[in-house]
């Protein structure tokens, strides 16, 4: 075979072989001719124009992630340390979105360093607004708030915003000691609150069991003395009634009345002696003592005396 003949195989191998061009699965590959862009090679094998068509760049489209540590400020001037995680992606496979990401920055570099100042700068803007104490309580609003930010911006890159996790939120280690001492006097306020409620309840229960045990022993003590009085009032009523038929039998025996009330006079003065235990008991003994109290017992009789 001759030297012209290895020489045309040759130029066929190679022209062949710079035909083929196998792009990876999750990669794109953006074609361009002497300089401009061409199209889009999906992954798989595909066929390109030797020594016209040039790969320009391979672009993942599968998802990366970054972290992030930076430093903002709240409104009340204290200093917030974020560490984030960003997950991001190339928007979609169209041609629009591949041909963004592909031309929008001059290297993979320039994409970084502007993804994170405009990452860090949007939680920067939101933590300004907020104070220290609340910061910590607003981790899904500074995410949502950034997404909100991001989207259009990432979008004209190529790009959007799958996910930012924002892994830690801390403060200066002097305004954390400051911040456990809020907390710490904060629940020995509450634990003071709910020991003084527990001691007001008790006393408060307490005084009304004794207002209740006293409101008892008052009622208790107004039924027995209406009991006493009854029982008093019955006896004088059963006396007054047992000497009204005694002086009644006397008078049908053709006696004096007074006689009975003399016998009262006597056992009154008999029990007197017997029961006094020492007391001193004046009584008027003369005849016009005893006729009175004896006028006295008779008119009472007499009172007492049923009308038929």
């Amino acid at each position: 075979m001759s030297n012209f003949a290895l020489i045309l195989l040759a130029l066929i191998g190679i022209t062949l072989f710079l035909s083929y061009v196998i792009v990876p699965q999750g990669t794109v590959a953006v074609i361009t001719i002497f300089g401009k862009y061409r199209r889009i090679m999906l992954p798989g094998l595909n066929f390109k124009l030797p020594f016209i068509e040039t790969v320009y760049k391979r672009i993942s489209i599968q998802n990366r992630s970054l972290e992030l540590n930076f430093q903002a400020i709240t409104v009340d001037q204290a200093n917030v340390n974020f560490k984030a995680m960003l997950v991001y992606a190339a928007f979609d496979q169209s041609e629009e979105a591949i041909k963004n990401v592909a031309f929008k920055f001059v290297d993979e570099m320039s994409l970084m360093q502007a993804l994170v100042r405009t990452v860090e700068g949007s939680i920067r803007a939101f933590v300004a607004t907020q104070r220290q104490a609340a910061v910590l309580s607003l981790r899904g609003e500074i995410v949502l708030h950034v997404k909100d930010q991001l989207d259009a911006t990432l979008e004209s890159w190529g790009y959007h915003l799958i996910d930012l996790q924002l892994n830690d939120i801390a403060f200066d280690e002097e305004i954390m000691r400051s911040m456990a001492k809020v907390v710490a006097s904060n629940n020995l306020k509450a634990a003071a609150e709910n020991e003084g409620q527990a001691l007001l309840i008790t006393k408060t229960k307490a005084a009304e069991a004794e207002g209740n045990a006293i409101k008892i022993a008052a009622e208790a003590e107004k039924i027995a003395a209406q009991l006493r009085g009854q029982g008093v009032a019955l006896f004088r009523e059963e006396v007054t009634k047992g000497l009204a038929h005694a002086v009644e039998e006397v008078t049908k025996s053709n006696l004096d009345p007074s006689l009975v009330y003399f016998s009262m006079w006597t056992e009154a003065i008999k029990h007197f002696a017997e029961q006094g235990k020492g007391n001193v008991i004046f009584l008027d003994g003369s005849n016009e003592g005893m006729s009175k109290n004896l006028e006295q017992m008779m008119a009472m009789q007499q009172l007492q005396r049923p009308v038929k």
